[in-house]
């Protein structure tokens, strides 16, 4: 019988910045028969890198997991992939969210292309937070990043649900290449899926919109396909008892190059967001897919960035008391599929 090599790292008392987080258990490597690893649900682990959201980095999936962070569950003899991360730890350089993701190793263009398929459901997202701010109540499942350049992000495939909400949305953003050196001028544009987009918020920090009727539950299964194919990228959502839907948008070519959209003006401008893209879009910059769970709801003063800053309560980084007290994002995923860009359907 196979025996798998599994390191169970448990979190480590760290501090870096303001987080602070709290040792859960001592760091130990035991041998098992039988114990079931995210690469063995998900075969393509050997393409990735991973960040957990304790600022552990890993290169290495094949046979990894992490307790607290990444790891296996079985659910009606169905296994799924975990990845868990509180709203403040240890993150990475270029942000301030914590995340449970894994990089994909390969770099590509957008001419060159790729394709990224998951199967999961969102399990949890943060309780707090406050909703004037897009971000707060909401966790990102699938990325494409940039990784030169500006390093700016043409995909971000979100799930966010308000508190008292049986359903939330499914939606995708779309952030701007921006002309030029300066970056700081940069915005996202928002598709709803199922559910409202990004801009939906409340009018005050602990009132809501409207529950959306087409929405999407914790616990609900839904699908995505990201295939880039010659700079355009296709994307298809589907869930049973759900429309499926299809996009596309052109990598090469910006359609945000000459005036802001008004969804821009409301939730962007106030912030002094107010870039254009280059007309190129993301041609010639390199790319790589993302996937996993990357917490959108941090502890920062909404004062300081009305779009991002989300003010939740992160219990000083104490990660053990974040998970008991509802603030951290946990998505799981059953299946996933990571290959060559294809020629989109006719039908």
């Amino acid at each position: 019988m196979k025996k798998i090599a599994i390191t169970l790292i448990a979190v480590l008392a760290l501090v870096a910045c303001k987080n602070k987080t709290e040792n859960i258990s001592e760091e130990k490597t035991i041998t098992e028969t039988n114990v079931k690893t995210p690469s063995d649900v998900i075969p393509f682990m050997g393409e990735w890198k991973i960040l957990l959201g304790d600022g552990t980095h890993n290169d290495n999936l094949v046979g990894y997991a992490k307790d607290d962070f990444f790891y296996v569950e079985s659910e009606n003899q169905t296994d799924w992939v975990v990845y868990k991360t509180p709203n403040s730890g240890i993150t990475s350089k270029n942000s301030g969210n914590t995340r449970t993701e894994m990089g994909q190793k390969k770099h590509w263009k957008p001419t060159e292309g790729g394709k990224l398929t998951g199967t999961l459901k969102v399990q949890h997202v943060s309780t707090s937070g406050d909703a004037r701010v897009a971000a707060s109540y909401s966790v990102v499942v699938g990325q494409i990043h940039g990784t030169e350049g500006h390093e700016n992000e043409p995909l971000k495939i979100y799930y966010k649900k308000f508190p008292g909400h049986a359903k939330g949305s499914v939606f995708w953003n779309y952030e701007i290449n921006t002309a030029g050196d300066d970056n700081s001028g940069r915005w996202d544009f928002s598709t709803a899926v199922w559910g409202h987009d990004f801009s939906v918020i409340g009018s005050s920090p602990t009132t809501y919109p409207q529950e959306p009727e087409n929405g999407i539950a914790l616990g609900e299964e839904f699908s995505y396909e990201v295939n880039v194919y010659k700079g355009m990228m296709y994307l298809t959502f589907k869930s049973e008892g759900h429309e499926t839907k299809t996009f596309a948008k052109n990598l090469l070519k910006s359609d945000f190059n000459k005036e802001l959209p008004q969804q821009i003006k409301t939730l962007f401008v106030p912030i002094g967001r107010d870039g254009l893209e280059r007309e190129n879009a993301y041609a010639g910059e390199l790319q790589n897919f993302k996937q996993g769970a990357y917490n959108q709801t941090n502890g920062k003063d909404p004062k300081t960035n009305m779009v991002w800053s989300t003010g939740a309560e992160t219990y000083e980084g104490d990660i053990a008391k974040q998970y008991a007290n509802g603030c951290y994002a946990e998505v799981w995923f059953k299946e996933g599929t990571l290959g060559a860009g294809t020629a989109p359907s006719k039908e």
